[in-house]
């Protein structure tokens, strides 16, 4: 990671960061906090959280229903990375949130007369690609229609598009990344994904003895202080448009049985799928079957743009981000915001299945 030091075309600067207490967020507001570039920082989250880092302050805004643009008035830049991944039985919530909580985000910004727009998009909103053959910004982004985190990703995307239509005066940044890890996420990763119940100490090498090797599964991983550097890049660099941002190797079923010292096992497709779905449907894991087609969907992007015009370097791995997220899983690690609380701090949510939302 390259010194901290903004463009002297552009002066110290005011952001507000929307989703500021989350797995991302809190490792955004981190990195702008430490650049000199950086005057002041507007957290926005829906839940108070304790003492926020230096030059920040929080505000308890609901991007879904509160009025925006009073908070955004004095800002330059809006770093928007708010998002609700569950209820997954209740889509028509996560659109209100994700979808129409952006919008009004944008429309916010626009009005308040910001000067620059970062979005955290996903690799999720990119359409299939039948190879591994790696994928630069411009390849479609309309995600997989079988799940509503891809639905939802991919449609932000076109409401960015029409954004950036009608107020050329704003700097449009979208940020890409792939599976965003860090250890204080750990537990908090586990409850949206795999369900509350589900014990992380299970994961250590040696005691899993097989990993399902499951045809065309490989992901891309990034670890959230890398992704929070490459926006820290996007805000303070007169740049603009779409950035690919992950870290090599690509992960697969034979990296993760090396981590966990597992023996690889080939698993038909067709064997996964109808047990992960009956899972679901009982509520005993929250991640849909739809969200598993679409990792397998999913393309290699090139991250080239990021390292050419952001001067983007990761400090971790692939390997050593996925080291780090399994660690914090053992442990049962959390940080110190309500989203990234560990199970033992949670109580009566961790016990009705409440509270797993970012």
């Amino acid at each position: 990671m390259s010194a901290q030091t903004p463009p002297a075309s552009l002066p110290p600067q005011r952001i507000a960061v929307t989703g500021a207490t989350g797995n991302i967020g809190t490792a955004t507001v981190r990195a702008l906090a430490a650049d000199p570039g950086v005057a002041a920082i507007t957290g926005i989250e829906r839940r108070l959280s304790g003492m926020p880092p230096p030059k920040t302050e929080y505000v308890s805004v609901d991007v879904a229903r509160d009025d925006l643009t009073p908070v955004l008035r004095d800002v330059d830049t809006v770093v928007h990375l708010a998002w609700l991944f569950q209820p997954t039985h209740r889509p028509d919530l996560t659109w209100e949130a994700n979808v129409r909580g952006s919008l009004r985000v944008f429309e916010a910004a626009a009005a308040a007369g910001v000067s620059t727009l970062v979005v955290a998009s996903s690799v999720g909103a990119y359409s299939p690609a039948a190879d591994d053959l790696p994928v630069a910004e411009d390849w479609p982004t309309h995600g997989w229609p079988g799940a509503a985190y891809p639905r939802e990703k991919a449609y932000v995307e076109r409401l960015l598009d029409s954004f950036e239509r009608a107020h050329p005066e704003i700097r449009v940044v979208r940020v890409r990344p792939g599976f965003v890890f860090q250890r204080t996420a750990s537990t908090e990763q586990r409850r949206l994904f795999a369900g509350p119940f589900v014990p992380g100490s299970l994961l250590r090498p040696g005691r899993v003895p097989i990993v399902p090797d499951i045809p065309g599964l490989r992901f891309q991983v990034v670890h959230a202080d890398d992704l929070a550097d490459a926006i820290r890049r996007c805000v303070l660099r007169p740049v603009s448009g779409a950035f690919n941002i992950a870290t090599d190797p690509v992960v697969d079923p034979g990296l993760l049985a090396r981590l966990l010292r597992a023996r690889l096992v080939r698993v038909p497709t067709g064997l996964v799928k109808p047990a992960l779905a009956a899972a679901w449907r009982m509520h005993l894991v929250p991640a849909t079957p739809g969200l598993f087609d679409t990792v397998l969907r999913l393309p290699v992007m090139d991250t080239s743009r990021a390292r050419s015009e952001l001067d983007w370097h990761p400090v971790r791995s692939a390997e050593e981000t996925v080291q780090e997220f399994l660690r914090g899983l053992r442990h049962g690690e959390g940080g110190d915001t309500p989203p990234l609380a560990p199970d033992k701090h949670r109580g009566h949510e961790i016990a009705t299945g409440i509270g797993q939302q970012p």
